[in-house]
């Protein structure tokens, strides 16, 4: 029996802050999954099933919150599934339902996942000294920064990259009311002028820390096909893991995301995804990552990804917009991260983005990654169902 096609239908997030003090842990979540519901037109009775996601349990200090999270939720008495991959996890979580939907396991699926990274400090949370272990140094900016700079060496990139990425992102992030960062006054001379953190990554080259949730309505054809608005189909999806450490180990071009992307582009039929994919939501806590990553997924050969981002291409109004909703490096509920960029990617081409809306887009690439570099999700959604 063929795969069922698996639609999006609805999609909700919550005013992403970074300190969401006005609810708790069970009301952001909800907050979410009613946005999504109401978007579906549906209610709790049509779901059938739910999969969470979120980062490691010390970011909040909390441990198996999922369990209490039930009630909130409206899976008492249904299948609740949790997923965890680091900082893909949002991704992960996403193409677990939509593996459900496509078995035919379950006919409509609610997906959530999220972060309240106010209520503990996940910076040092990460810098734990661990046996035996590479030092992480000050939270995540300080594991990746070396391989940045080994981006910078390998493909001779000019040190200005980065701060092109971030005043885009940041100006992107203006036409997305849900987005956390919002600075009218945001200039590429105040990107330039933040404090160096860890070299090459300035203050305004990094992600901020942010309480915040999304969630999403997936379904079958059936459920499709009652939808009071556009769905976006979901064309390929996988997800791929590599160790965080091993001799030979690419950190600037990870073999699992190469395979990653790969697998996506092979399912959904794309030959050429600089030409045949219209919008990119991509995975770029650090600025400098959204050149690396125009690599790894092959919209660039290598060495050449910062000379997309230099000459326009990743803009808002260029020929591939690279995070049209101001991305991570704007918002960043970490447990959630990856799945607002799939989420984002179906808003795109369900025509539905609001301002930060792309003319014209009909297929979207949804990319999250985590861990040390080790962890990778993707999918690819578009305007029509597969095979049309």
């Amino acid at each position: 029996m063929p795969e069922e096609p698996v639609a999006v239908v609805g999609i909700g997030q919550t005013k992403h802050a970074s300190a969401r003090r006005d609810v708790s842990i069970a009301g952001l979540v909800r907050e979410a999954a009613l946005r999504a519901l109401e978007d579906a037109g549906l209610t709790w009775t049509d779901i059938d099933a739910v999969v969470i996601g979120k980062a490691p349990d010390f970011f909040e200090g909390l441990m198996m919150p999922e369990l209490y999270l039930a009630d909130a939720l409206g899976a008492v008495g249904k299948p609740m599934l949790r997923v965890h991959t680091a900082g893909s996890v949002g991704g992960s979580t996403a193409l677990v339902a939509a593996n459900l939907v496509s078995a035919r396991v379950h006919r409509t699926v609610l997906t959530l996942a999220f972060e309240k990274q106010s209520e503990s400090n996940a910076m040092w949370g990460l810098s734990l000294p661990i046996p035996f272990q590479q030092p992480l140094l000050a939270g995540a900016g300080g594991f990746f920064a070396p391989h940045v700079r080994a981006y910078m060496r390998r493909a001779g990139a000019p040190g200005t990259i980065g701060s092109l990425v971030a005043y885009k992102d940041r100006r992107n992030a203006l036409k997305n009311p849900y987005a956390h960062i919002h600075d009218p006054d945001i200039t590429l001379e105040k990107v330039r002028a933040a404090p160096m953190l860890w070299d090459p990554i300035r203050y305004s080259e990094t992600c901020p820390s942010s309480d915040g949730a999304c969630a999403m309505i997936l379904t079958d054809r059936a459920g499709a096909d009652r939808s009071p608005h556009p769905p976006a189909w979901v064309h390929g999806g996988a997800m791929r893991s590599e160790p965080t450490l091993f001799p030979g180990k690419d950190f600037v071009s990870p073999r699992a995301g190469r395979d990653c992307a790969a697998d996506v582009y092979r399912q959904a039929g794309i030959v050429d995804p600089r030409r045949e994919i219209d919008v990119v939501e991509m995975y770029v806590p650090f600025s400098w990552y959204e050149p690396m990553w125009l690599e790894n997924l092959g919209f660039a050969d290598e060495g050449e990804g910062w000379k997309l981002t230099e000459s326009g291409v990743t803009e808002f109004d260029g020929d591939l917009p690279v995070n049209p909703s101001g991305g991570v490096l704007s918002t960043n509920p970490i447990g959630a991260s990856g799945m607002i960029r799939f989420a984002e990617a179906a808003l795109q081409v369900r025509g539905r983005a609001g301002e930060h809306q792309v003319d014209g887009a009909r297929t979207a690439l949804g990319h999250a990654y985590g861990g040390g570099a080790q962890f990778f999700s993707m999918w690819l959604v578009g305007a029509e169902p597969p095979g049309n």
